[in-house]
């Protein structure tokens, strides 16, 4: 039998083959360094709407509360600071420095100044979560001041207070939410 030279073989070589792989690892590696980014970012604005809802379900319970712990118009007592026309009944709102729990549970908190300082930690984000456990990782705290020239910053002007929660949210990122609650 005779070789016949004439017949090539068909397929790559192995200079082929490394120059193809190379080629596809940087397309790979440019292709995972564009898409990568966007998968992380893209549970941002889930954390962002679940922030939102639970700042906005928290700033409404404070303020259905009593403006102030002095302010108990249901028992037919008059606003704080409002001139009650008797100079013998002393009315003064609470004293900023005085905000915060009044020794009760949160639970019983029954004015807004109470829930100054008021902080809550979920526990971590461990991958176990049911669909009760949304707000794990989550974490806020509320800060309330006296603001009754709505500009922001804590001042002597007792008609308004500013109501500021601050929530974290799992990746670390905060978003602050604020509302006010007239002395009415």
């Amino acid at each position: 039998m005779r070789y016949n030279s004439t017949n090539k073989q068909q397929g790559f070589t192995l200079i082929e083959m490394v120059i193809g792989i190379v080629v596809f690892s940087i397309a790979m590696v440019m292709i995972t360094s564009l898409i990568l980014p966007r998968a992380e970012q893209s549970v941002d604005p889930i954390f962002q709407v679940r922030a939102a809802k639970l700042a906005d379900t928290l700033l409404n319970e404070i303020r259905g509360k009593a403006y102030d712990n002095n302010s108990n118009l249901s028992q037919g007592t008059f606003r704080c600071s409002e001139d009650n026309g008797n100079p013998d009944i002393q009315n003064d709102c609470t004293d900023e420095a005085n905000f915060g729990d009044e020794g009760e549970a949160p639970e019983f908190f029954n004015d807004v100044d109470d829930y100054d300082g008021f902080t809550v930690s979920q526990k971590p984000l461990d991958g176990s979560e049911s669909y009760e456990d949304i707000y794990s990782g989550y974490s806020y705290v509320v800060n309330v001041i006296y603001d009754g020239n709505y500009d922001g910053v804590s001042d002597s002007l007792t008609n308004a207070k500013l109501i500021t929660v601050t929530v974290t949210m799992p990746n670390g990122e905060s978003l602050d939410f604020a509302t006010y609650r007239s002395n009415y």
